[in-house]
């Protein structure tokens, strides 16, 4: 199989880092980027002239056109870009300033859309390309206190799976990747909370305890991941949908099952509302 060029966000920890690691180890070529390149600069040390880094920051356009730009360049062209960098901000909806909700949609939802954007065009032009674009499981399962983080995930994910049926014919796949709970910085340094209300600390309150008492004893492997998802991306039958992690599958089929009997209840309801003579 040839070597694929890649680009991949968010790569100073996680998950990023953890894809640049194992592609690098397969012999494939990758940009890896971040908003500071010191944080990342040793990664070139993996296979040098394979691996570059480039400045991205996923909110500032002309960083995301020149790494891009940087990327085709060196490999002459991109053929996977995976959209990994994120933010985490959890907390009840009223806890949260517009502010804040509106950073969340820049960095998690029109960041990622931006360097798709500028990724698009070559990919057209070669007729070839996949684009992974890194969800969450509660992009499908949104609960209590995930409504600044679930949003632009869920929102990634509807737009995502237009995508993949306009771009299908053109010859670019898109994977939206799913993960449950892994050992990464998710739960600590890249995690933010809104102001506590009173009246949601009992809801929000054991919840956030649990979560910040999880971190660093998550199960998932974030090699593993990575090697699932480059595992997925080679694959002539990639799934749309790649959801990381045995609790990813528990909860999302629970939650799926759910909507089923939530429709089973609204039928008789809304179902029947065509003009009557």
């Amino acid at each position: 199989m040839d070597a694929k060029s890649w680009l991949i966000t968010g790569t100073s920890s996680g998950l990023g880092r953890a894809l640049v690691q194992v592609v690098a180890g397969r012999g494939d070529r990758v940009m890896a980027t971040a908003r500071g390149v010191g944080r990342i600069a040793e990664l070139e040390e993996l296979a040098p002239g394979r691996v570059r880094v480039a400045r991205l920051d996923v909110t500032d356009g002309a960083s995301v056109r020149a790494a891009v730009a940087a990327a085709e360049e060196a490999f002459g062209g991109i053929d996977v870009l995976v959209n990994n960098a994120g933010s985490a901000l959890l907390g009840a909806f009223e806890e949260h300033r517009d502010e804040e909700l509106r950073a969340a949609f820049e960095t998690n939802l029109f960041g990622a859309l931006a360097v798709t954007r500028a990724v698009l065009p070559g990919m057209r032009a070669r007729r070839s390309g996949h684009l992974v674009q890194m969800s969450s499981v509660v992009g499908v399962t949104s609960g209590a206190g995930g409504t600044a983080y679930a949003g632009p995930k869920a929102a990634l994910e509807a737009m995502s799976e237009a995508l993949a049926a306009e771009v299908a014919a053109l010859g670019i796949r898109v994977t939206i990747v799913e993960p449950g709970p892994f050992r990464t910085d998710f739960g600590g340094r890249s995690l933010s909370w809104g102001q506590p209300l009173q009246d949601y600390a009992a809801l929000i309150g054991p919840a956030r305890a649990a979560f910040e008492a999880s971190h660093g004893t998550q199960s998932g492997d974030p090699m593993r991941a990575a090697e699932a998802i480059i595992d997925a991306v080679e694959r002539d039958d990639s799934p749309l949908r790649l959801p990381l992690g045995a609790e990813a599958y528990q909860w999302i089929r629970g939650y799926l099952s759910g909507r089923l009997d939530e429709l089973k209840v609204a039928e008789p309801i809304g179902a029947d509302t065509a003009l009557r003579n």
